[in-house]
């Protein structure tokens, strides 16, 4: 009797929906950029994820979504906000996965998004700032808060006896953010932070920068920046003159980038980036295989944030994003049907059927507070000119 009534439920509803169209997802990210060398798993990530919906001809009544890709250069502003609105105007996306970095991601949302009541999900855009912006509910991230990878930060120094650093972050929302969030909770725990200091992207010499942070000194030097940028300028000239030999790599550091840049030379070195080892996660490189590496930054969060995008739509029975930003909550947390990778057309079927879902994901998704991740951090070491996962946090 409860498959007849869910079975008819579901007809009921299916034909509740509109006639079945073409959706248009935006994917915006930093292509192009300090950020470059990850961005092609995300992407594929969110793609992948659209690609198991169309398999299953489930959404919206058999509707068809197709990705549209926009270059946010991670660091340009005005660059962004003109591809976010070609791609909401001319080619009518109905939802953005994405952004990537926090200030062109903070861009787009207050100067794009909300004149035109677009939902945005990014992967990866960690400012605490963004907790708080005025979104209209149209913003939420699947990547967890930099106030979060701050304690997390202080917590991987402190278990390896490192008690006095020397900071350096990229001069943007993302590092300027991330370095007070980790300083506040270094110095509560007892750390001492010797010198906080922004650099520049794209300069060929960072000596001067480096100088400045080996005269205040410290045990380890942090990089808070990007491994296609300044980051990997700043460590270099950190090597070649001795200044430090051993650093600490937050999330826009962390990438197959870093290890080629340096190798052994950063052997002892420390760092962390979301991540998980939870069952969403293992299918995910399963699915993935050997079309792009599931384990790339974010690859596992874009994912995520792409099938939210359609799970909210199908909760909805609507691709208006004036309607299905209100699911996109309920059909990331409890209670519902737990809800995998490679699931994404069961839980289309379900939700068609009024049944409710919790969807974990590739990256145990948690949505809490202002719709963003409560966070998990894959803990990682180098050694032997390799990047090694110490632990999940």
């Amino acid at each position: 009797m409860r498959k007849f009534l869910l079975a008819t439920t579901a007809v009921a509803l299916t034909a509740g929906f509109a006639s079945a169209e073409d959706i248009k997802i935006g994917v915006i990210l930093g292509f192009t950029g300090p950020l470059e060398s990850i961005t092609p798993a995300m992407g594929d990530g969110a793609e992948l994820a659209m690609a198991e919906v169309n398999a299953s001809g489930a959404l919206l009544g058999g509707s068809t979504v197709i990705s549209v890709r926009g270059d946010s250069t991670c660091i340009d502003a005005g660059a962004a906000t003109a591809v976010a609105e070609r791609l909401i105007t001319s080619d009518g996306v109905k939802g953005i996965m994405g952004a990537d970095c926090s200030g062109v991601t903070g861009a787009i949302l207050s100067n794009v998004a909300m004149a035109n009541g677009i939902v945005m999900i990014s992967p990866s855009a960690t400012s605490p700032g963004l907790s708080t912006a005025e979104d209209n509910g149209l913003f939420f991230r699947t990547a967890p808060s930099d106030a979060r990878q701050g304690v997390v930060m202080t917590e991987v120094l402190m278990e390896e006896g490192i008690k006095e650093v020397a900071v350096t972050y990229t001069n943007n929302d993302y590092g300027k953010g991330l370095a007070d969030a980790f300083q506040a909770a270094f110095e509560a725990a007892g750390g001492s932070v010797t010198i906080n200091a922004a650099h520049e992207d794209g300069k060929a010499d960072y000596s001067a920068e480096v100088g400045a942070l080996a005269a205040a000194g410290g045990d380890r030097l942090v990089v808070a920046g990007y491994v296609d940028g300044g980051g990997s300028g700043v460590v270099r000239a950190a090597l070649d003159s001795g200044a430090f030999d051993t650093f600490h790599f937050p999330d826009g550091m962390i990438s197959a980038k870093l290890v080629e840049n340096f190798g052994s030379e950063i052997d002892g070195s420390s760092g962390q980036v979301p991540g998980t080892d939870s069952a969403g996660a293992g299918i995910f490189a399963v699915l993935a295989g050997d079309a792009f590496d599931a384990t790339s930054p974010f690859a596992a969060e874009s994912y995520d944030a792409a099938a939210l995008i359609m799970l909210a739509m199908q909760a909805a029975g609507s691709s208006d994003p004036s309607v299905y930003k209100d699911h996109v909550m309920s059909v990331a947390n409890a209670p519902g049907l737990k809800v995998q990778p490679g699931q994404l057309g069961l839980a289309l079927k379900a939700l068609a059927a009024g049944v409710d879902i919790d969807y974990d994901g590739a990256s145990a998704v948690n949505l809490i507070g202002p719709g963003e991740s409560a966070g998990n951090y894959r803990q990682v070491g180098f050694e032997g000119g390799a990047e090694v996962t110490v632990k999940f946090r």
